[in-house]
């Protein structure tokens, strides 16, 4: 077992690496970790001392006042610079850089002096050092006005405001979970090197990721048609963009229903994408589901019977409970990360409409089981 420590774990990188990490629970071993640790040196000698790896997420990115930036981020480094030598640490250390480092900047200039002091740490002593230059990074949750600017343009286009380009160039780009991958294959490899460049995975302009986002804002925010997603950039952006959607307040989305003499006719869904469609009845009482996926796009669609649909965000104890009648037919999507089920709340049998955007494929099904 690897005991991993990362802190800034309940920042934007640093809850995606913590949520994937514990997916390999016979691998690898969490160590709990507090931002007060900081403000502590005993506990944070006590953290150290217990982890084989440690990953360096805590910084400062933005703050009205550069040098804010420059000394808190200093500060931080300093503080775990001085645990690692107390304790005589043998961990391999992977900090968190930024491309900012080519740039006449404070935040660049605070992470440069961070890498190499710890690189300097890393060859005077028993431990190991990854110094990771990251391009910009985008992916569900990250908070807007501060991570990213297209966690800024989704937040707005899913609460109705219209986003403004301030500079319209061309970006480097890496998705959240590519960036995760890359950190546990460098934990596993447990080599170590002063300066690894993290190659981006997308270069595009910023009107070029607007005119996707409004895309699919135009599309399934307000009309919930699946759009067109033309290779693995498309469907991260638009997973990006859903785990925006105010969900409390977005589902269940009913449908329409078209009546005559013969019954009822109801539009499931519009697709300008493949995927899987699936068929269900669930007797009284009986719960499905109770997992989540972390790239998968699916719908659910209850057209007979009572349903409950429950969902959490995987780090949360906050429960959204949606209550679906047949009698009004209508869906509720799952966003990314977040575990989800449905229960038969009725006295008769449940039938629901299943869609998600792959075929199931048993060697790669991304799905981990957590109850709601």
């Amino acid at each position: 077992m690897i005991k991993i420590g990362i802190t800034g774990q309940s920042g934007f990188v640093g809850q995606h690496l913590y949520n994937t990490i514990r997916l390999f629970p016979e691998e690898f071993e969490l160590v709990e970790y507090h931002r007060s640790f900081f403000e502590d040196q005993e506990r944070l000698n006590n953290f150290v001392s217990n982890c084989d790896v440690i990953v360096h997420l805590a910084a400062m990115n933005r703050d009205p006042d550069p040098q804010i930036i420059y000394d808190t981020n200093v500060v931080l480094i300093d503080k775990l610079y001085k645990a690692l030598v107390f304790t005589n640490s043998k961990a391999h250390i992977l900090f968190s850089s930024s491309s900012q480092e080519e740039k006449d900047n404070l935040y660049g200039k605070s992470k440069k002096r961070g890498r190499e002091l710890l690189a300097n740490w890393a060859a005077q002593g028993p431990g190991k050092f990854t110094g990771l230059i990251i391009p910009n990074v985008f992916g569900p949750f990250g908070q807007p006005y501060y991570n990213s600017f297209i966690a800024t343009f989704c937040h707005q286009l899913t609460h109705f405001e219209q986003p403004e380009i301030q500079v319209d160039g061309e970006v480097k780009l890496i998705y959240v979970a590519d960036l995760v991958k890359v950190m546990i294959s460098e934990i596993r490899n447990c080599s170590g090197r002063d300066l690894f460049p993290v190659c981006h995975s997308e270069e595009r302009k910023v009107s070029e990721i607007l005119s996707l986002l409004e895309k699919y804002k135009t599309q399934y925010f307000d009309a919930g048609i699946i759009p067109a997603l033309n290779g693995q950039f498309d469907l991260d952006l638009f997973n990006t963009f859903r785990s925006y959607i105010d969900v409390k307040n977005k589902f269940p989305v009913k449908f329409i229903q078209h009546t005559d003499v013969r019954g009822t006719f109801v539009e499931v869904i519009r697709l300008n994408v493949g995927g899987q469609v699936s068929f269900s009845t669930t007797v009284p009482g009986v719960t499905r589901g109770n997992h989540y996926h972390t790239r998968k796009i699916e719908r659910f669609a209850v057209i007979k019977g009572k349903a409950l649909i429950q969902l959490r965000k995987i780090g949360s104890t906050e429960i959204f409970d949606f209550y679906l009648d047949g009698n009004e037919p209508a869906y509720v999507d799952m966003p990314v990360w977040y575990t989800h089920n449905i229960k038969n709340i009725g006295d008769d049998e449940l039938y629901t409409n299943f869609w998600i955007n792959e075929f199931f494929d048993p060697t790669d099904p991304d799905t981990y089981f957590e109850n709601v």
